[in-house]
């Protein structure tokens, strides 16, 4: 379906519908700073869910610990709000254990990318069907203002008065290289591509990684407004689609050529470049997804190149909660149904007298 279709889809009042957005919200308080991108998201989350045709007990919303993570209580889903960086393995066991749940991971680029890291790049290798909303606001925001994996170099926080001196995770490039089978972005000050996006990672067979742009008004505001304020967002922003070719700037007066490997931007304006000759998107292709995760931020790259958004790559191969069922089956069926009490007891007895 291409993105108009899917957004008419999603605000069509569909027959099979068990519920509406409004049936999502919960009786709780919404605790976040006025102002904040996270309303954006829980706001487009409750707009597409209904559209998945799903009942809500078989839906689940697993986070972590940070201002993303009180997603679950927004939601009138089954949620768990679990421990610092664990909610990837806490969704991991709870999705192969009931593989007929519909498992979300609410987290935040400190929550997933810091103390989160190993179990995060390991969800993404084994491929569980899970869907992975990555909050990215460049900054701890619960704990008031520290430097996150993300924050950019040089930038000033609470805990680099002087400019932080890490070099940050392009969270893009991470997942790619952690064989993810569907890589998106989107973006907190834009709605319908979110909506868009959303539809799209819900449909995906495997661990879909959505990471949103979400600004943090209090300690990082502004940082993604270049992406979506109209004097900017022409030359900085390109949206990604299947089949379509890459083209950015003011009435889409640019476009983007892949010369050499390497990307390399052209003026439509000339006679003798026309859209066929440009790149065109490919979702399946993994090794252009990765430069055009790194397009924007490669120092080696010639020219100011605009930041991507939309479905970066998406391949589904078998998922590993998918096999473990597929490997229970295979062994009952070569060595019957196990009697768990005889395995504990074992085959030797002895008497203490």
């Amino acid at each position: 379906m291409t993105q108009s279709e899917i957004l008419e889809h999603i605000h069509n009042d569909s027959p099979q519908a068990v519920f509406t957005s409004k049936d999502l919200a919960t009786d709780q308080d919404v605790r976040w700073c006025p102002g904040c991108g996270d309303y954006s998201i829980l706001k487009q989350v409750q707009t597409v869910i209904p559209s998945l045709n799903i009942a809500k007990e078989k839906i689940v919303f697993v986070s972590g610990i940070g201002c993303s993570s009180r997603f679950p209580y927004y939601m009138n889903t089954y949620g768990i709000h679990s421990i610092h960086g664990r909610a990837t393995a806490i969704a991991t066991g709870l999705k192969t254990a009931r593989p007929d749940l519909n498992v979300w991971i609410v987290t935040g680029d400190g929550d997933a990318l810091s103390i989160g890291g190993n179990h995060f790049i390991h969800l993404l290798r084994r491929n569980v069907d899970v869907k992975v909303l990555l909050f990215n606001n460049e900054i701890y925001g619960l704990t008031k203002g520290q430097y996150s994996p993300t924050s950019q170099q040089g930038q000033i926080t609470k805990s680099t008065p002087m400019g932080a001196i890490d070099h940050p995770f392009n969270p893009l490039s991470l997942s790619l290289g952690a064989d993810a089978s569907f890589v998106a972005r989107s973006m907190d000050r834009d709605p319908k591509h979110m909506q868009y996006i959303l539809q799209r990672a819900a449909g995906h067979k495997g661990t879909s990684m959505l990471e949103i742009y979400q600004n943090c008004n209090v300690f990082n505001d502004g940082a993604f407004f270049i992406y979506t304020d109209k004097e900017t967002k022409p030359l900085e922003t390109i949206y990604v689609e299947q089949d379509k070719p890459m083209v950015f700037g003011e009435n889409n007066s640019k476009g983007i050529i892949l010369k050499d490997g390497s990307p390399k931007i052209v003026d439509l304006k000339n006679d003798s470049i026309s859209l066929n000759d440009l790149w065109m998107h490919n979702e399946k292709d993994a090794y252009k997804a990765y430069i055009l995760s790194r397009m924007f931020d490669d120092p080696k790259m010639d020219g100011h190149f605009p930041r991507p958004f939309g479905v970066i790559y998406a391949n589904e191969r078998p998922t590993y909660d998918d096999a473990v069922h597929e490997q229970l089956d295979l062994a009952i069926k070569l060595q019957g149904k196990g009697d768990l009490d005889a395995l504990i007891r074992g085959k030797q007895v002895w008497t203490v007298e």
